[in-house]
């Protein structure tokens, strides 16, 4: 056993943040309304799809949207991704100076092929001079609010770079650091390593240091903090479908924290019609969101098949539910659902999301002939945002 943390919770500047858990920045997935849906189960700290810094300093439509809170959320984070320290801190500024955001994370951990392949995302920290230039200018711009980092062990099993990583963020000031345990290579598949984030926690005792990866339950949270000694843990996929994992969350490593080394673990074990209830609710939480019904029905197509995993509803009903246009419509539809359908168990549990397999990380030609960043690679890194741009 690594030791329980000094005191439940985490503090991210003069935020005090009561349950030591994040949701993780999911595009298409943690907009305000599902943000919203998750507090109403459980505590954490509940973070925004990630918005590009450049679409944010053209202040784009979208980008702006990205970066909205409703007024329930007090503690206003938004997760910033760049290559340029330049515009990083112009971003940065901007959501200071307007009084946009509590708290800012930097993004250094997305594994998709058209960011790493310009330099960008997991690919990044692989050049430490232009990382700790990028987490410098943040801290910096920031002022008061505080800054964190998410990122993932490196960019394969022999490119590692998080305990560098780790370090020159502590360095530049950063409140937090958050370690997925996987490499950009690994994408999701397999087996998160949780040896790694011991080892980062171990590096770094005077930071607080977060966990991701396979946390699917209460139980895998108790353990990763148990095994790793982290301060807390960031769920991604573990709660799609699943926002009641909040809850069991909040409940088992509040006890663990207080001192309870074998916490007994209560879970949410949602009925069929609890289910429905939940996405009806969420449904109606993104209506709000987009001021649109046909757009919130159409976004929430995408999470049917999470809520309903492991009951028995059949593939004609999940076909009609993703095809409705109106709030009314889904109703009329979710009441003909026997809402006393126990939960399922193992059937409704366990991984979900996107998988994928181990392959070659797509990288700029010659980038790890030097971990310096060079003029060559400089011209390539300029079309990294344009990519994964928020507009």
């Amino acid at each position: 056993m690594k030791g329980l943390p000094a005191k439940l919770g985490l503090k991210y500047g003069k935020h005090e943040i009561a349950v030591p858990v994040v949701l993780a920045p999911m595009a298409g997935i943690t907009n305000t309304a599902y943000r919203r849906l998750c507090r109403e189960y459980g505590g954490g700290l509940f973070v925004s799809e990630m918005v590009t810094s450049r679409a944010l300093v053209e202040r784009t439509e979208e980008s702006m949207r990205l970066i909205g809170h409703h007024e329930s959320e007090d503690i206003r984070s938004v997760q910033l991704y760049g290559v340029d320290p330049k515009v990083i801190a112009e971003a940065v500024t901007m959501l200071v100076a307007e009084n946009r955001a509590d708290h800012i994370d930097l993004n250094f951990g997305c594994p998709v092929p058209k960011v790493t392949k310009k330099g960008g995302g997991a690919a990044l920290p692989w050049k430490r001079d232009l990382f700790a230039a990028i987490v410098n200018s943040a801290v910096q711009a920031a002022g008061e609010i505080p800054v964190t980092v998410k990122m993932r062990k490196g960019i394969d099993s022999e490119h590692l770079t998080y305990l560098d990583a780790g370090k020159a963020a502590r360095d530049a000031g950063v409140a937090a650091i958050a370690l997925h345990g996987r490499t950009a290579s690994d994408y999701y598949s397999g087996t998160a390593d949780w040896q790694a984030i011991a080892a980062l926690r171990e590096s770094l005792p005077d930071i607080q240091v977060l966990g991701n990866g396979d946390i699917w339950s209460a139980q895998d949270a108790v353990n990763m903090m148990e095994q790793t000694g982290v301060d807390g843990i960031v769920v991604g996929r573990g709660c799609l479908g699943r926002p009641w994992l909040f809850a069991d969350l909040e409940q088992a490593i509040s006890a663990y924290v207080a001192g309870d080394k074998n916490p007994a673990i209560t879970q949410v074990m949602p009925s069929l019609g609890e289910v429905a209830d939940g996405f009806y609710r969420h449904a109606e939480l993104l209506v709000e969101y987009f001021k649109e019904e046909g757009r919130a029905c159409r976004d929430i197509r995408k999470h049917v098949a999470w809520y309903f995993k492991g009951y028995p509803v059949g593939g004609e009903f999940r076909a009609r539910l993703a095809q409705v246009m109106s709030l009314e419509h889904m109703r009329e539809i979710l009441l003909e659902l026997d809402g006393a359908i126990p939960y399922p168990g193992d059937e409704a549990e366990g991984p979900r999301g996107r998988l994928g397999s181990v392959k070659a990380c797509s990288l700029p030609e010659n980038w790890l002939d030097s971990r310096e960043l060079s003029g060559d690679h400089k011209l390539i890194l300029q079309q990294a945002e344009l990519s994964v741009s928020g507009g």
